[in-house]
């Protein structure tokens, strides 16, 4: 773990914000995994566990839905389009119990599809469910361990994350271990997870009974009945009404302390993270946030200014989590309940932020990127004089740039046809006139990058699979559209995911995203 001597940042207060995205994604109310990482810690401590390995079980447990986003496409398409119910819904389902499996299938997916989308939804649950879990559960991992190494989480924690979908009984995803092979973190979050979870259901009783349940199958034994124990206790205590102090308190010494521009890797590792939900939003939080920062820096801004711009606009997006794949993939128009889930997703944005010290000065920046000058925008409506200069260049940022990205219901804008519509939101009185000439500027005066070699030593040919493989094209679609053989992708996607160390196209679609390889 990366250390520093300022006293005032600390990781833990950064994730402790941060992973309210997971609750977003995972359909569960704010400080959901907080209250998990509280029990789970207390728990370790209670059962005599090395603060070494306590702080293992702390940042495993508090991230361990941090790959909710791996697999959000996959899942809407096969089972109904809402990602984020078929998510809350299998949380609290034991996939290895027939009866709970059925009832899954039948019940909770695809419920609020047309019919004959339902019907398709469970059909495809029934017959092709283990594998598409199976698949989950590997793309999770995959980008949990990724998002750990990027914060600097040493092995126990990525080990940890990789193993939250295994089983006590060998029974869990992707490789089936079992007992004490599977890492203790990860057997902690399990029990402190459902412990929380079906507390929220159903009160103490209910959390009792499902813990009981599912010991000896789901969970540890030794640790399910310490649970057991004292579970009235631990479950008062995680459900304090300062979950979030009490969890920064909580953290196990030594603290993990930042360098303040250790900010921006968190920020990047975090809008990756957001961007991964869908393949037509890949890359566009960090592309947002250079050109703002460029076009701030070209109207000759304070660096203190451009620097929050900068972390903005990697952040602006975090929202999104909370809104289901079936609605950001949709390609026709959106229905007016739909619309309103969109609208929310900056305000979503800000409320994260807000929640951290170390953030909040980027809050009203994020939940201002959809506002417009004439009132016209989104959350609040608020009219020009309320929206301050760096809100107004990340507005024009963002629609230029997703302007310039493909999107299910229209192809991508060529730069100059961006350039005009973007002006034509000026002349109307939608952008800041000023705004929208400087990310103009800023956009037709970036230089083509090029580099020596890719990363991982890719080839030419490798980079360009890897990005139609990040957005979700099958190897007939890449052969097609690249004019080669699907065996011949097929041997492309191999080699690529053995030099990147991933097995998943969520997994690639990470490290394309963190290498700046989506839009080079």
């Amino acid at each position: 773990m990366r250390r520093s001597a300022i006293a005032g940042l600390r990781l833990a207060e950064l994730i402790c914000a941060l992973c309210q995205v997971t609750d977003l994604g995972m359909g569960q109310p704010p400080e959901e995994a907080i209250r998990s990482c509280l029990l789970a810690t207390s728990l370790a401590r209670h059962m005599g566990v090395g603060e070494q390995d306590v702080g293992a079980v702390y940042y495993t447990t508090l991230l361990q839905h941090v790959g909710c986003t791996a697999y959000a496409y996959e899942t809407a398409a096969l089972f109904g389009g809402d990602d984020i119910a078929v998510r809350a819904a299998g949380a609290r389902t034991d996939f290895a119990n027939p009866r709970e499996a059925l009832s899954f299938s039948l019940f909770e997916v695809g419920k609020d599809a047309a019919p004959l989308g339902r019907v398709r939804a469970v059909v495809v649950a029934v017959t092709r469910g283990q594998k598409a879990g199976e698949e989950l559960a590997r793309s999770n991992c995959e980008v949990a361990v990724q998002m750990a190494r990027r914060l600097d989480l040493d092995t126990a924690v990525q080990r940890g994350l990789n193993e939250v979908y295994e089983r006590w009984d060998g029974k869990g995803d992707p490789s089936g271990l079992a007992r004490e092979d599977v890492a203790l973190p990860a057997r902690f979050a399990q029990v402190a997870s459902q412990a929380v979870l079906f507390n929220r259901l159903g009160g103490p009783d209910l959390a009792a009974e499902m813990i009981r349940r599912r010991t000896g199958s789901t969970l540890d034994p030794s640790i399910a009945d310490a649970f057991l124990r004292r579970s009235d206790e631990l479950l008062a205590e995680a459900g304090s009404a300062d979950a979030s102090p009490a969890l920064i308190a909580a953290e196990p010494e030594p603290h993990h302390r930042l360098e303040e521009p250790h900010l921006d890797t968190i920020a990047r590792a975090f809008a990756d993270l957001v961007d991964l939900k869908s393949p037509f939003t890949h890359g566009h939080s960090v592309a947002v946030s250079e050109l703002a920062q460029a076009a701030a820096r070209g109207l000759g801004l304070a660096e203190d200014e451009i620097v929050r711009i900068r972390r903005a606009g990697l952040l602006h997006d975090l929202g999104r989590a909370g809104v289901p794949n079936g609605i950001w993939d949709k390609p026709g128009p959106l229905s007016a309940s739909e619309w309103e889930q969109v609208r929310l997703h900056p305000y979503h944005s800000e409320r994260i932020l807000s929640r951290s010290s170390a953030l909040a000065p980027l809050a009203s920046l994020a939940g201002m990127h959809h506002e417009r000058q004439d009132a016209s925008g989104y959350y609040r409506q608020a009219a020009a004089p309320m929206i301050p200069e760096g809100a107004r260049l990340l507005a024009a940022a963002d629609a230029y740039q997703a302007m310039t990205q493909e999107r299910p219901h229209r192809p991508a804008l060529t730069p100059g046809a961006a350039a005009e519509q973007l002006g034509s939101e000026a002349a109307q009185g939608r952008l800041d006139v000023q705004a929208v000439r400087a990310v103009l500027e800023a956009a037709g005066h970036k230089s083509a990058r090029t580099r020596p070699t890719w990363p991982a030593d890719l080839t030419d040919r490798e980079v360009q699979v890897l990005r139609l493989l990040a957005r979700g094209h099958s190897n007939r679609e890449t052969a097609r559209l690249l004019w080669i053989s699907p065996k011949t992708v097929g041997h492309h996607v191999q080699h690529i995911y053995a030099k990147i160390g991933v097995s998943t196209r969520a997994g690639a679609a990470m490290f394309a995203m963190e290498h700046d390889l989506i839009h080079r």
